[in-house]
């Protein structure tokens, strides 16, 4: 199905690192309900998390016939498609060849663009409006607060979790909230696995419903939301700051730090406003129940007692050079500690590398022809 849409350039082009879109979009009183919206979804917030990206603005009109009778989980799903990860202004529309181009949406991304995207290329942000919206049929479906969220989670390997807000009577808690807005962090099955995990079996019940509602915020966050977040997030679990979560951000990756160990948010399982679920490598551990981080371990070496030193070593021998480790004295004749035994593996182990999870994604085309002022947009 193609959407034929006549567009018109605002005034309103950027060229510095930080923009802030509902601020650009307010000089045009015309632009107010969309503008609008953009806030109500949160989608603001991952517009001004992105560096070169182009806005497909809808006027009053046109939001007011495209929201009646729709959940805001499907408005977002829409005005997503009206995002693009590229920017397009007359000149470079004009310029494409055959008049056609492939180019992404902020939809397809689902919250997690790849690593490659805004990355070395000039900042740019792009505004235009345009006379229609763009619309997908699939997207015109949403999950609503009745989503299941325990086979939600068990699909996506958080079984462990599942069955702890199962068991402990924290799902009915995550229920409750959803109506209201609620982000849930769920740690993977191999979360649980890992070394270091507290046995949660020598906790007390009320210890286990606070470390589960501390994975849970009060508000719905999504990706674009916690990339802008400074300072701290209070979860659902009761108890003020040793309860708070502090998130900070490196690319596209978003970090959450408890005071006590930290995990990478992994993936967005469901995003259906006012609902989020993400996964997370790590179980979060609060301060109030796990104390502040622990001091690092000292090495196998510093446990085991150092030699005494030999009368010989108090009057140094002319021949000798300064050395401050026994494997420098220790070195066989004719080989430097450079060359010592050890050093071939601390160079392999340096140079293994960390395998860089990629996920796929679905990618919707939204094609873009421009002929005489204007676009045809294909989906």
């Amino acid at each position: 199905m193609a959407y034929a849409v006549i567009f018109s350039l605002l005034s309103i082009l950027g060229a510095c690192y930080a923009h802030n879109i509902t601020e650009i979009l307010s000089s045009d009183p015309s632009l107010s309900e969309f503008n609008s919206y953009l806030t109500q979804t949160k989608l603001d917030d991952e517009i001004n998390s992105r560096q070169t990206i182009t806005v497909l603005a809808l006027d009053n009109g046109a939001m007011s016939t495209l929201t009646s009778g729709k959940p805001l989980s499907v408005v977002k799903n829409i005005l997503s498609l009206h995002v693009l990860l590229d920017y397009y202004d007359p000149k470079k529309l004009h310029s494409i060849a055959n008049g056609t181009v492939l180019t992404t949406t902020l939809y397809q991304t689902t919250g997690s663009a790849s690593a490659q995207e805004g990355q070395q290329i000039p900042y740019n942000i792009s505004v235009l409006e345009i006379s229609a919206p763009i619309i997908a049929p699939a997207l015109l479906t949403a999950a609503g607060s009745d989503v299941n969220l325990t086979a939600v989670l068990d699909k996506a390997g958080c079984k462990t979790f599942a069955s702890l807000i199962s068991s402990s009577g924290v799902l009915k808690i995550f229920q409750n909230q959803m109506e209201k807005g609620i982000t849930i962090f769920a740690p993977t099955d191999e979360a649980f696995k890992a070394k270091g995990v507290p046995d949660l079996s020598k906790l007390s019940n009320a210890e286990v419903v606070s470390l589960l509602q501390f994975h849970a915020l009060s508000s719905y966050s999504p990706v674009g939301t916690l990339k802008t977040t400074k300072g701290k997030l209070a979860t659902l679990a009761p108890g003020g700051g040793k309860y708070d979560l502090s998130p900070t951000t490196s690319g596209d990756t978003v970090t959450l730090h408890t005071g006590v160990d930290s995990s990478r948010v992994a993936g967005t399982l469901l995003d259906s406003t006012p609902v989020v679920v993400y996964s997370v490598d790590n179980v979060l551990l609060p301060v109030a129940l796990f104390g502040e981080s622990p001091a690092p371990a000292p090495s196998p070496e510093s446990d085991s007692p150092s030699p005494a030193p030999s009368p010989e070593a108090d009057t140094p021998s002319p021949a000798s050079t300064p050395a401050s480790s026994p494997a420098s004295a220790e070195s066989p004749a004719g080989e430097s500690p450079a060359e010592g035994p050890g050093t071939d593996a601390d160079e392999s182990s340096s140079k293994n590398g960390v395998a860089e999870r990629k996920s796929s994604t679905l990618f919707i085309a939204v094609v873009l022809s421009v002929a005489s002022g204007v676009i045809s947009l294909v989906l």
